[in-house]
Parts: structure tokens; sequence; C-alpha cells
């Protein structure tokens, strides 16, 4: 077999491991079971398919979801691994070329949902198929409070079982300590080796933005990023609806997805969003999980997302090809509003409302953080970060701070003095003395708190009481109307025995809205047309081969070819992801857009060898031997080696002239005519 690094370069196109990979390919490849969480864009999949390369058998991947399977296989088929997935959506020459590699022994990873293995005949396959790796893909769904819980997950213990103990490796993003423990003893007879990534995403640029005029917002941002990939997180399905149709009006390219549609349309919008040059999805949370697309360059959330883990998964689905990539976070006193009243209105227990209600607040406190963002972010996880990252809105605007005790101490008298009744538009009402007929009717005008807040807009005391209800300082009660109601966090504020900073950017946004941050370049600007060029190469690819465009390349590697621009085989390997396969099918191509020239043909067996030590030898071995086809004398018998048995020689390097002989191709007589200089030639480049 190969070794892990050689294929990881060959099949992968890589030249070394994303951070927490190498470490769990050591322990699959030494025979462990293995538990690996590793947050989205991480490279999970990299840590079964590898190992699955460098053994006999067949390593079969159970996975949830059936457009995660087919993208995952159509990549590997791409980088010319044997790879199948048997699926409700088979066409019936899918499903025969998977059963040809498995009559034919060169199948090497089997995908498979776990719904399939209830199948009678799904256990008799897989016991004649030499199974020696079991992949479990979103290992978390084993949980029975797993939030994507499928019952058919259950079952892959016992299967493990009758398929012999069979080497086991789980794979999830998300799994706190509770779920971890049940993902181990559902699947695993003793403790396997656990392996927890770093939650750090740094190439992602984090963004909060109080709402003024959203939908205008939503357009401004994504007008900034025109003809790039992008997904928009809403609250309804309708919003989605009225969020798409503005796009297009704007000359966007956009879909909606939500749960409410028909399959057919949800598959037709899904495959849309994968096949797409440059579509903006905008979506409940029912889309996203299982999107493979790696090239999604912002996530936007409309609305304010229901907890920190639900931002950070639905973020993480931008920028998996390591390239920078623009999430941003819209947010109001309505969505805090919206969010406590689902917990509210909820069915769970009081101590699990009170548990969610924790949750929000994190989320909320990361909204109105008053330092790095991302710190703020990676310490909800348990990670300590001691720099502030420089990737986010804070570091790039530090937010300016001011003395909030008394403006906080004026809005909590005043609900007191109407006896925590009203919502936020009343009390900032009365803040500004304004003699509407409801403070008539009730004779708030009369209230000593009536007429003290004029120092700030309407809009502005909005602000504030946003940022007191994001520090829950008061809560929406949802028994009263969306009544204010003080928590017990407050008291100290009104006594005067605490003080509290506020944000006075937030508030002056409210007033009038700021700048759009424009997105980082994922070229210069001078390489911005070859970029382009190079992406309509790939989607006219992509389309005749009817698979993704990032199948072909993701961006990452076209950035680097605009880049970098190689000349020719040996620079153009060294692209990241392209693997040998790639490289014979469109090394040219993509070099003549870069060139703007036709390539010089290349020998299939030169080309196996670009981006390797031994295709500069070849080189130097067929000059050499031109010089000698008739000998030193040039009157010698004409004897030539052909072009794979110089591939042989620049790849296995003989050191001596009797291994030099037994290379098939070679024989006595060109190993005495060419043997000297062939062996002088390998020496020099060592």
């Amino acid at each position: 077999m190969s070794t892990t690094a050689q294929i990881l370069d060959d099949v992968f196109g890589f030249s070394g491991f994303r951070p927490g990979q190498q470490e769990i390919v050591e322990a699959v490849e030494a025979g462990n079971d293995v538990l690996a969480i590793l947050p989205t864009g991480a490279g999970k999949s990299l840590c079964f398919q590898l190992p699955a390369l460098t053994r006999p058998g067949v390593t079969v991947v159970i996975s949830p979801l059936i457009a995660l399977m087919r993208d995952q296989v159509a990549s590997l088929q791409q980088a010319g691994v044997a790879a199948g997935a048997l699926t409700s959506l088979n066409t019936e020459e899918e499903t025969e070329d998977v059963f040809q590699h498995i009559d034919a022994g060169t199948l090497k990873l089997l995908y498979m949902a776990p719904e399939r293995l209830a199948n009678a005949g799904s256990l008799g396959l897989l016991k004649r198929l030499n199974v020696q790796l079991l992949a479990v893909d979103e290992a978390h769904c084993v949980s029975q409070w797993g939030h994507d819980f499928r019952p058919d997950y259950l079952k892959i213990g016992a299967l493990r079982e009758q398929l012999g103990g069979v080497q086991t490796i789980a794979l999830t993003a998300t799994a706190d300590e509770g779920t971890q423990a049940e993902i181990i003893a559902k699947l695993f007879s003793s403790p396997p080796n656990v392996f927890i990534g770093g939650f750090d995403r740094p190439n992602l640029r984090l963004a909060f933005e109080p709402k003024n005029k959203p939908r205008e917002q939503v357009l401004a941002f994504v007008a900034a990023r025109k003809g790039q990939p992008g997904i928009i997180y809403c609250s309804s399905r309708n919003k989605t609806e009225q969020l798409a149709t503005a796009l297009a009006k704007e000359g966007h390219q956009s879909q909606h997805y939500h749960a409410g549609m028909l399959p057919d349309d949800r598959r037709a919008a899904e495959a849309r969003f994968k096949t797409a040059d440059g579509l903006v999805m905008c979506a409940t949370v029912a889309f996203g999980m299982g999107v493979d697309k790696p090239d999604i360059r912002f996530v936007v959330h409309a609305d304010l997302p229901k907890s920190v883990e639900a931002y950070y998964q639905e973020v993480g689905r931008a920028g998996r090809d390591g390239a920078p990539a623009d999430t941003i976070t819209f947010y109001g006193a309505d969505d805090i509003r919206l969010r406590r009243a689902q917990i509210d209105e909820g069915m769970a227990p009081r101590e699990r409302k009170e548990a969610d209600h924790g949750r929000l607040n994190s989320l909320l406190g990361l909204a109105e953080a008053l330092k790095c963002r991302r710190q703020v972010l990676l310490a909800y996880f348990g990670e300590v970060m001691a720099e502030p990252c420089g990737n986010c809105d804070q570091c790039e605007n530090p937010p300016e701070l001011f003395d909030g005790t008394t403006a906080v101490r004026k809005a909590l008298s005043a609900m007191l003095r109407t006896e925590e009744r009203f919502g936020a538009n009343h009390l900032i009402d009365i803040l500004l003395g304004k003699n509407t007929p409801k403070i008539t009717q009730r004779g708030h005008h009369n209230l000593q708190t009536f007429g003290i807040g004029t120092e700030y807009s309407k809009a502005e005391w909005q602000a504030i009481f946003r940022q007191m209800t994001g520090r829950d300082l008061v809560r929406p009660d949802m028994e009263r109307y969306g009544a204010l109601r003080m928590m017990e966090s407050a008291r100290a504020i009104l006594r005067g025995e605490e003080t509290i900073d506020l944000r006075r950017d937030t508030i002056e946004k409210a007033a009038a809205a700021g700048p759009v941050h424009r997105p980082a370049a994922i070229v210069p600007e001078e390489d911005e047309a070859l970029f382009s060029a190079l992406r309509a190469l790939r989607t006219k690819i992509s389309t005749e081969a009817r698979v993704p465009p990032y199948v072909v390349f993701a961006d990452k590697a076209l950035s680097e070819m605009a880049r970098q621009q190689p000349k020719e085989l040996d620079e153009f390997s060294h692209i990241s992801g392209v693997g040998q396969k790639k490289l014979e099918r469109y090394g040219a191509l993509f070099l003549e857009v870069i060139t703007q020239s036709k390539p010089p043909e290349v020998h299939p067996a030169r080309r196996k060898l670009a981006g390797r030590a031994a295709g500069p030898l070849f080189d130097q071995l067929q000059a050499a031997q031109l010089e000698l086809v008739r000998g030193e004398s040039g009157m010698d018998t004409y004897l030539f080696c052909a072009n794979t048995t110089l591939a042989k020689v620049a790849a296995q390097r003989p050191t001596s002239l009797d291994a030099l002989a037994r290379i098939s191709g070679i024989g006595d007589k060109k190993s005495e005519r060419f043997g000297t200089v062939f062996l002088k030639l390998i020496n020099d480049s060592e």
C-alpha cells in the first residue's frame, strides 16, 4: 500500500493535514476505535476516507443525508477513488456500478443511510464485503436527545458486533459531555480514543448588527458580495420567500427553502444551490445539515438564532474551504421577545426553560459583547483566546462604552411605577414625556418619571431597552402580553449599588445605519479577471460532468491558481486540492486559461510524475538517453528507452547497474549503454 502522505497528496491534493486530522488518522490506521469531535469545516470526512485507501477491504460509511453522501461519492470519484452509495435516489446505473465494483473487489468506500440497515439483505451484503472500518457520520444522532435523532442509528452498535466487532470511527461536530457518553455507550464495546478539536474558525469574520430597516440592511450586505454564494437564515417560511424575491429584483441569483415546500421542490432547490455559481439561499434552519458546499462565502442571520450552539453550527457552513468568509447576525428587540416567548410557551419543565433562557442569555451576551467577539464565543465552548482575533467587527471597530447606570435606573423606575404592566414602547413614551391617549387615560403623565429621559431619542431608548434585555436585566412576560418584568440582577443597579456600562455604538446605529462592511478579497484585485475566467471554465466542466462546481475545484484552489499562475504541470500539481486524477483530467485545460496558450503535450508517463521529485529526474534521463541512442561514438546500434521505462527508473531510483538492468524495459544492453550516466543523474538528484 502507498504511504498515507503520498495518498494525501496524490488522491486528495493536499500537502499536509488540517489541525487535528493527523492524530485521528494515525489512531485509525493503528487499529483503534475513535470518537472524533471536530467543528464544521475541519475536514472530518478525510479522517475515514484516507485510512480507507491505506488498507485492504471496504470502509462502510453510515450517513443520515442522501445529498451529503452523493456529494462525497462524486468528489471521491472525481479523485479516482472507487466509491459508491446505496440510496433511494440511485439510478439503476449507479447501483449497478456499485455492485460491479463489489464483485470485482475494487470498492473502497460504501455509503449507506442508517435506515437501510433495517433491510434484511443489507447485513448479508456487508458480511461478504470484507468490511474493515465502520464510519458513523453525524454520530450525535445516536443520542436520544440529539436534535436530529434518527432511530435507526441505535441499530449501528448491534451491526458492529454482527460484523465481528469491526473497527469503528464516530464523527460529529456537536456533542456535549452527555452526548459523548451516550455515543460511546451505544457504539463501542470499550472506550474509544476520543479527539476533540478546537472550535476556532479564524477565516470567518464574525459580526452582529442591531436591526434598523432590516431588509435594507440584508440587501446592502448581499449587494457588497454580488456573485458570491451565501445563505440567509430567516425565522419564518414567509420571510424566506419575500427575501428571495427581493434579492431577485436586485439582480441576484436567489432561491428560498423551508420545510413547508413539497419534497421535490426542496430537492430541486438544494440541487440548484449546489450547482449554480453565486446563488443566495434564503432558508429556515430546515436547510443546512449535510450541505457539503465548501465555498459558501457568507452566512447572514436575518433574525436572531436560538442559541450559541445553533449560531455556531449555522455560521460554520461558510468558508469550509478555508478561504475568507463573512458572517453577520441582525437582531432587535422583537427577536429577543420572540425567543423568550418560544421558551416560555413551550411544554418543557421549568428547569429546562430556565436553562434555555440561560442559553439565550449567552447568545445575547455575544451580540452585545464589549470586547473581541471571537474571545467571547470561544469562552462559551471552554476555550481561551489570549489575544483579540482581529477578524471580527469588535476588533475592527472597538465599541465605545459609556456609563449607562442613570439611563437604566430611569427605565427601571418607569417600569416599577407602572407596575411592570407595559412593554418598551409605552415606557419610552413616558420617559420622553409624550401625551399619548394611552398615557393620559392611565394618568401616567403624572408620574415622576414622565419626561425625564429626553436626552435620548425614541430610537436610542429602544437600543437601551434592547441592551437591558440582552443583559437579562428585564424580560418580556408572555403571561402579561409581553410586558417587561424586572429581573433580580437589576435590583443592585436600581438601588445604586452597582453601575453598568452600555455600548454607545449600538445606540448611535439605532439612529443611523452604519457603513456596510466590504468582504475580504479572495484574490488581489489584479488577479480578479483570471479568477473569473477560471471559475467560468470550472462551471463549464461541472455542467458537462453534471457535478457541483466545487467537486471539480473549490474556490480556494482557483484563488491559488490565480495568485501563483503556474506555467506547467509540475507547478500546477502543487495547488491545494489538485490530486493525480484531477491533474490528468484538468491540468492542461486550466493551464491554457492561466498561460493563455495551449501547453505542450506531455506523455502520460511524465504527467503521472508531475509535482514529484521523479519528474525533473525523468526529464534529465530523457535528455541523456537522446545523446546516447547511438552510443558515445554516434555509430553504435540504435537503443532507446520508452517513456514508461524512464518513468520506472525515475520512480525506483536504482543504485547499481544490476538493479537498473532488472527494471522492466532496461535489460543488460541498455544498462550497459545508459547505466553510468543514469546512475550519476540519480545520485546527483538525491
